[in-house]
């Protein structure tokens, strides 16, 4: 099951109010090295299902990765990541999404503000029809780094503080294209950026050398609709552990009868052992004033 390492509460308050959180080490060298090569391997093949580019070619990627390389299904339940979100977000949990992005340089006549993608919020169904007034946290995105973006502009993605308690978008003063007081991350390889769907954030421009690399996996409460699939195909399923296909909206047990609770839920069972919330209702949810 889980490890279980008490979050410090500083770093609870800090996503409370700040809508982001950065994991350091979430992953050894040699995972990074795993994840780099499978996903290299991917974006070398002409595989088409899923496939995600921007005009131009300036990025590639794939949608719903975990079921194309062992390498990325390993991170559905990662022993530091996973509980981390759980002591976040609440126990009621499923894969939302994963997303495989390797990010090109920009060209040399690229400014320094461009930003790929621009500032926005995530799941974009929910903010279409609800809208930034109402929209509450659903999910969150956890985004591992797999190369050096300690150094400015390296196509990290920047965060906006604050601005998941906004009921509009987040003021940006004349002349500049990021909103006040928006924050350019410095992440090492193995480094993980926790943000929720609220948190405005956008691509950083790109003057590095080599392409960025990056995976993220997104969890959110299981009675809000995937993005990346409706059902995992079952031949993938059967691949995975238990707990992993809980995560990927599979039942933990079969039973015939009705259970209003939605069934046996074993992050629950983990949150009790431990004594962790299995729910979170924090305060800062209203806007800011």
């Amino acid at each position: 099951m889980l490890k279980y390492d008490p979050l410090p509460e500083a770093d609870i308050q800090h996503f409370d109010e700040q809508g982001y959180l950065i994991v350091r080490n979430a992953l050894d060298q040699e995972t990074v090295g795993r994840l780099v090569q499978a996903g290299d391997r991917l974006v070398a093949s002409d595989m088409k299902t899923n496939r995600q580019t921007a005009k131009g070619g300036q990025y590639d990627g794939f949608r719903n990765a975990i079921t194309l390389d062992s390498a990325f299904s390993d991170l559905i339940d990662h022993e530091r990541i996973l509980p981390t979100v759980v002591q976040l977000l609440g126990a009621n949990l499923h894969v939302m999404t994963s997303h495989l992005i390797i990010k090109k340089p920009d060209g040399n006549d690229a400014p320094l503000s461009a930003r790929l993608p621009g500032w926005h919020r995530d799941y974009a169904q929910a903010m279409h029809d609800m809208g930034n007034v109402a929209i509450p946290r659903l999910l969150v995105k956890c985004a591992y780094y797999l190369t050096d973006l300690t150094e400015k502009n390296r196509g990290v993605t920047m965060v906006a503080p604050g601005s998941h308690l906004l009921t509009d978008r987040p003021e940006i003063a004349d002349g500049d294209v990021d909103p006040i007081g928006a924050v350019e991350p410095s992440i090492a390889p193995g480094d993980c950026l926790i943000f929720e769907n609220r948190t405005f954030h956008a691509g950083a421009a790109h003057r590095g050398p080599d392409p960025r690399r990056a995976i993220m996996i997104g969890y959110g409460y299981r009675w809000v609709m995937p993005m990346d699939y409706v059902k995992q195909d079952a031949s993938f399923v059967e691949t995975l552990s238990p707990l992993q296909r809980y995560l990927l909206g599979e039942e933990y047990e079969n039973v015939e009868e009705f259970q209003f609770d939605g069934g046996r839920n074993p992050i629950a069972e983990w949150c009790e052992q431990h004594d962790i919330p299995k729910a979170r209702h924090p305060q800062a949810q209203a806007a800011i004033a």
